[in-house]
């Protein structure tokens, strides 16, 4: 009766072990974004399905928590602060203004940004080579050139080009700043107009009615995050919304020659699980994606005066009717 007692004891501590260890396996991957909107959401929803194709399963062997700032970076910086206290494994920040929160929050626990316009201009990293800190990710960056051509196909005859975004962000800033030394360069002049807030974006676009011949967006979280509010002022002014994001087409621009951000998050997804199984992130530089499709809105196109060529909608990746 003995012997039974200790061999029952004995497999209960034996079970016990097998299960700490297993529990001790699992990854903790914490996930923030600066705000909701379809870009960025896509992003989160991209790291998740990556990490679940890589073998980490919500749920099963991997916990993923998700916080929104809702736009407030005084938010964003209580989210970094409760982030380390739980010690995830790593940490996944969407958009510059959450990464800037908790790069500054953690020297120790690893960060990867996504959807960062600049990494260098935010100070996320000091160059495009591997950082040697706790710090790594994925760039949105996308070149003007190209840009500055569709909008020239969507609206021919463009000589001023309105731009409506937060000037405290600093991916905007730095593409504003670009944007502004290119068109000059061609001799096309950039209006600008600051949105610091979602509530501004209505207002300032409607400063610029009658100032510009089309206003492009870029992928300012203020204006994403309230792009119908813009859509509105396009609509009814006959003002043409060029983006740069090509989740703003189906909302009313008439045009994006952008990113995938799903797929975005997926190479960022990547990323993570490299770190989960050993990679310093300070030995990863930051990439970058090059993987660009054009959308096409052609309702929009009626509804803001616009006829587009054939050409154009037949290079088209995806036309919406």
């Amino acid at each position: 009766m003995l012997n039974k007692f200790k061999f029952s004891a004995l497999a209960v501590l034996l079970g016990a072990s097998v299960a700490s260890t297993a529990l001790a396996q699992d990854k903790f991957v914490a996930i923030t974004a600066i705000v909701e909107h379809p870009a960025l959401d896509a992003v989160r929803d991209g790291v998740i399905k990556q990490l679940e194709k890589d073998g980490f399963v919500k749920d099963k062997n991997i916990k993923i928590k998700y916080q929104s700032a809702q736009g407030n970076t005084g938010t964003a910086a209580q989210i970094a602060r409760q982030f380390i206290g739980e010690k995830p494994d790593v940490i996944v920040a969407i958009a510059t203004p959450s990464a800037q929160a908790m790069v500054a929050a953690t020297k120790d626990i690893p960060v990867v940004f996504s959807a960062i316009t600049d990494p260098i201009a935010a100070q996320l990293v000091k160059s495009a080579e591997p950082s040697n800190t706790n710090v790594t990710g994925v760039s949105d960056v996308l070149e003007l050139g190209p840009q500055i051509d569709l909008i020239k196909k969507v609206v021919p005859k463009v000589k001023k080009i309105g731009v409506v975004y937060n000037p405290g962000e600093a991916n905007s800033a730095v593409v504003v700043k670009k944007l502004k030394e290119i068109l000059s360069s061609e001799g096309l002049e950039l209006i600008e107009a600051a949105a610091p807030r979602s509530v501004d974006v209505s207002p300032a676009a409607r400063s610029l009615v009658g100032k510009v011949d089309a206003i492009y967006t870029t992928t300012d979280n203020n204006v994403v995050s309230s792009y119908e509010a813009l859509v509105k002022v396009g609509n009814e002014a006959n003002i043409p919304l060029i983006a740069s994001d090509t989740d703003s087409v189906p909302r009313g621009a008439i045009a994006a020659l952008g990113l995938n951000y799903f797929n975005l998050g997926e190479q960022t997804g990547t990323v993570v699980t490299r770190i989960l199984k050993g990679e310093k992130p300070g030995m990863i530089a930051y990439e970058t994606s090059k993987n660009l499709a054009l959308h096409i809105n052609k309702k929009a196109a009626a509804e803001q005066g616009v006829t587009l060529s054939d050409d154009l909608v037949k290079s088209a990746a995806k036309v919406i009717e």
